[in-house]
């Protein structure tokens, strides 16, 4: 046998074979590392599904690459507890008597510049490459923006929707004649429809071992665990996305933005932690979708929905986290500074679309983007809460956040917190919004058709707090007209009125006061 020449360092979120720093391993010539350090459980308060998941996806692709004959230096933070992915290639390089390593580049600034030290502080010689599981290279969203005012996802997707040749025409048309079904996209899930529940895994021995320690070994953690019916295998992925593909895709594009106490994933796909961890590839999950539609299995507003949040906005972002560099996320736009009440780690909430979505995050693990963004979202932005504690709390508690993905959408798009580099508006509605999008209203002890008054939706006023206090940075926004013309028209005592609600909620916000009590007692 051959003496092992170059290490592959491989990362908690690049569990592919096909994986750049992977693609041309040869089991004679390299040596994997691979590393669970417990700090990179602790940055964030993350998840207990998502820590699961993670290690037992890591120890199950260590495994596979034994199968395939590699020698696996594997550092689990039980038996080989390492401080830091630095340290852990430093053991290894003095183990085995190897100074050249390859890595895929990582998904976040942070690992990037612990990368950049290894070459000087390690005497190793680095090799990181492009991570190629993606449609687009880094270097393709600087193209795309250069000498554009604005970013705006719609025509980056254009593009690649252009290049890879998916849903388009020989003539280079798009499929259906238009780019963009978002319009269908948009229903109430009706009464009588009850969604077909993901597709779902029972956990392994090493899941079931992780799942059994997670709590004693990772204290900062939160969330709960009973749920836990994830994938950690690509055969198990890939068999998720095909049910997806057959029970659920049909549905998907109608009610893609509906919220229903039915079921906290209506017609979602479910894989987006396989995607951002490697267990599935962009490409095969774009392509899946399109040969639904072409094969008559799916309709078109679906199957272009579908595609265009991996082809569009999963590309976009992590474009724009690149482009923008490591100080985004740093800013502040609204000077929002309140903490991030107690019911986040809780969901203790008298509003019941909010104890909905957070209550799911914290049960699952998951919500789906429209509660994201609409409803925990929306209340971050108009309750003027720490865009960096809401980001913070986004990174840990989502099963496919990584700081990629979730920090543009996050303090980008939610938060509006950079102040229009990547939304062109804020997504800041009132409770109607919720109502119409939802079932969540019906047995809450406030109506979204109040604006003030002990059983309006708290939402409704601070809508209004929110446009009143930073008329001065949004007063001119071309997209935010009519709700200022629908300000200046109202009588003074009606402004003051809502202001006095909002002013009186957030007082309770402030003091821990927002606990359930019935409908007919006087919450403010």
């Amino acid at each position: 046998m051959s003496k092992l020449r170059t290490i592959r360092f491989v990362l908690g979120d690049q569990l592919s074979r096909s994986v750049s720093s992977l693609s041309d391993a040869d089991p004679d010539q390299d040596l994997i590392v691979m590393a669970e350090p417990k700090c990179e459980a602790a940055y964030a308060p993350h998840h207990r599904q998502k820590i699961v998941l993670i290690l037992s996806a890591m120890r199950h692709f260590a495994n596979a690459l034994r199968d395939d004959g590699f020698q696996v230096d594997y550092f689990d933070y039980e038996t080989r507890p390492t401080d830091s992915f630095s340290a852990a290639l430093k053991t290894a390089m003095a183990d085995h008597g190897i100074s050249r390593v390859i890595i895929a580049e990582p998904g976040e600034w942070r690992v990037h510049h612990e990368i950049n030290t290894w070459g000087k502080d390690l005497g190793a010689s680095v090799s990181v490459r492009p991570d190629d599981r993606f449609f687009a290279p880094i270097s393709a969203f600087a193209d795309f923006a250069k000498d554009r005012k604005e970013l705006r996802m719609e025509y980056f997707y254009r593009g690649l929707r252009r290049e890879t040749g998916i849903l388009m025409e020989p003539d280079e048309k798009p499929v259906g004649g238009q780019w963009n079904f978002d319009h269908d996209n948009r229903k109430r899930l009706p009464d009588e429809v009850s969604p077909t529940s993901p597709k779902t895994f029972k956990p392994d021995d090493i899941t079931r071992d992780l799942l059994s320690k997670v709590v004693d070994d990772f204290p900062n953690a939160v969330g709960d665990t009973q749920s836990f019916g994830w994938a950690v295998t690509r055969d198990d992925a890939l068999s998720a996305l095909d049910h997806f593909i057959a029970h659920r895709l049909p549905h998907f594009g109608d009610y893609q933005d509906a919220m229903t106490v039915k079921s906290p994933t209506v017609y979602h796909a479910l894989i987006s932690p396989y995607i951002n961890i490697g267990l599935l590839l962009p490409d095969e999950v774009c392509r899946a979708a399109e040969k639904a539609y072409h094969d008559d299995k799916a309709p078109l507003n679906a199957v272009e929905g579908f595609i265009r949040q991996i082809l569009g906005w999963r590309e976009y972002v992590r474009g724009l986290y690149w482009f923008m560099g490591d100080d985004y996320g740093k800013g502040n736009h609204f000077n929002a500074k309140r903490s991030l009440p107690d019911f986040f780690w809780g969901a203790d909430v008298p509003m019941n679309c909010l104890q909905q979505a957070i209550g799911e995050t914290l049960e699952n693990a998951y919500a789906h983007h429209i509660q994201r963004l609409m409803v925990i979202g929306n209340f971050s932005l108009l309750a003027g809460l720490n865009p960096q504690e809401v980001c913070d709390w986004y990174l840990g508690v989502y099963i496919d956040a990584f700081e990629w993905v979730e920090l543009p959408n996050t303090f980008g798009m939610a938060l509006y917190a950079d102040g229009g580099k990547m939304a062109s508006k804020p997504y800041a509605a009132s409770g109607k919004y919720i109502d119409r999008m939802s079932d969540y209203c019906d047995d809450c002890q406030f109506s979204p058709n109040k604006k003030t008054g002990p059983d309006a939706c708290p939402f409704n006023a601070l809508y209004w707090h929110f446009m009143d206090r930073n008329s001065d940075k949004l007063g001119k926004n071309p997209r935010l007209g009519m709700p200022y013309r629908n300000w200046a028209r109202m009588n003074d005592d009606t402004k003051r009125d809502l202001i006095a609600q909002a002013d009186t909620f957030l007082q309770k916000l402030d003091d821990g006061k927002l606990t359930k009590v019935p409908k007919q007692e006087n919450l403010l």
